[in-house]
């Protein structure tokens, strides 16, 4: 909770992109509550639709334009800290570097480090940008006592695909009030409720196709097979913090690896992300490499399985950076990670090459995973969920120290 408590150290806070939907709308009004002054911007029509409300202002100007009109918007609002969802969006980019430049704080919410209930908020940056991934041994300092476990959110599906809709909808009908916005991801609501769709009936299909599959895995190969859980196609994470500018050349220099160095009585299951399904299929991708490199008996791919069962059976996890990464920790599997993660630390993470790592896998200090387990509780995370129940929210906390205003921005 320290993360949420430092946002009401400041007195006049700008909100930029937040997840589609009503999130940051709950969030201003819970900082209004601490008396911050609260100011948005509006990139898109999405932004707008469910925005609207509060003191909003909108940004129309070309991408590359953006940096002098935040400089001058800070300057004119007197603003003394930014927060956004999603520190690599150009957008949030470009803030991030002019708070720097500026000595201002920049929030970042994401996705949670810890699922379910959690939801992430850190100051300077998230992921590889977070603090801890700068300076990992701050969490050496906290024991790991027992730690008070989360209430249920409640997060729902059907209304992260209900306000995903509208979004994509209402950017579609104001895109002319907004001409030269740049998206982070496809921007089309057809191509999108098109995968929507396919995801679905994919889903279905392929949960009735590979029964026999998630049989032969557990009765076969229990405890002899590293767990691949492939990332989004488009995830920032891959595109910004790792080596691979497309997840098919970490499957092929996966695959490549495996086949020359991991024993013969080991396999390799790689799990397709459940929120690509729609948009992506590597069956024919990794099917070809598997032959070309002689393991075709040995790789599986599959979409979809039980998560945790799926760790709790394997041998070891191999990832670019996904938080799954964390839930391999919390299961005690050896770890080997392929991108710049804030996990990817001397005693839980294998530090060696790939291809030492299929021969000789070391599980993880549980001691030091439950420090780090115990920091990213009290600094980072959130009890709660973007389309879903957030007790953070409900919450009053004394206000913290803030800047007296003639020291805001000098």
């Amino acid at each position: 909770m320290l993360a949420a408590q430092a946002l009401l150290s400041h007195q006049r806070l700008l909100l930029l992109q937040g997840p589609m939907g009503n999130f940051f709308n709950q969030l201003a009004s819970w900082l209004r509550r601490h008396g911050v002054h609260v100011t948005k911007i509006n990139f898109n029509g999405g932004d707008r639709l469910y925005h609207r409300r509060l003191n909003a202002t909108d940004y129309r100007g070309q991408p590359e334009d953006f940096a002098a009109w935040l400089q001058a918007f800070l300057l004119a609002h007197r603003i003394d800290a930014v927060v956004c969802f999603g520190d690599c969006r150009h957008y949030h980019r470009v803030a991030a570097q002019v708070c720097k430049e500026w000595a201002l704080a920049f929030y970042a919410f994401e996705e949670g480090y810890l699922r379910p209930d959690y939801i992430t908020l850190e100051q300077d940056g998230v992921n590889a940008h977070s603090r801890l991934a700068a300076n990992p041994t701050a969490m050496l300092r906290y024991e790991a006592g027992k730690l008070t476990a989360p209430e249920p959110t409640r997060a729902s599906f059907r209304r992260m695909a209900g306000s995903a809709a509208s979004y994509y909808v209402a950017a579609r009908l104001w895109r002319s009030r907004y001409p030269h916005y740049r998206h982070h991801k496809d921007f089309s609501p057809f191509r999108e409720g098109f995968f929507w769709l396919r995801a679905g009936w994919r889903k279905a299909l392929y949960h009735v196709l590979e029964h026999k599959l998630r049989l032969h895995i557990q009765q076969e190969w229990d405890q002899r097979y590293f767990l691949v859980p492939l990332q989004v196609f488009n995830d920032s994470q891959v595109l910004y913090h790792s080596p691979y500018q497309d997840v098919r050349d970490f499957i092929a220099e996966l695959i490549f690896s495996f086949a020359q160095h991991a024993p013969e009585h080991t396999a390799l299951v790689l799990k397709h992300h459940p929120l690509d399904r729609g948009h992506r299929n590597y069956s024919a991708y990794i099917g070809e490499l598997a032959r070309k490199n002689h393991v075709e008996s040995r790789v599986f791919y599959m979409h979809d399985g039980h998560l945790p069962s799926l760790l709790k059976h394997s041998l070891g996890v191999v990832t670019i950076n996904s938080t799954v990464g964390l839930s391999a920790l919390h299961h005690d599997k050896p770890l080997i990670t392929m991108g710049r993660a804030l996990y990817d630390i001397p005693g839980l993470t294998c530090q060696t090459e790939l291809h030492r790592f299929w021969c000789k896998p070391t599980p993880p200090q549980a001691r030091l995973y439950r420090k780090l387990r115990a920091y990213l509780v009290k600094h980072t995370q959130l009890n709660g969920a973007y389309f879903g129940h957030s007790p953070w929210l409900e919450q009053r906390f004394p206000l913290g120290p803030r800047p007296a205003t003639n020291q805001i921005l000098g």
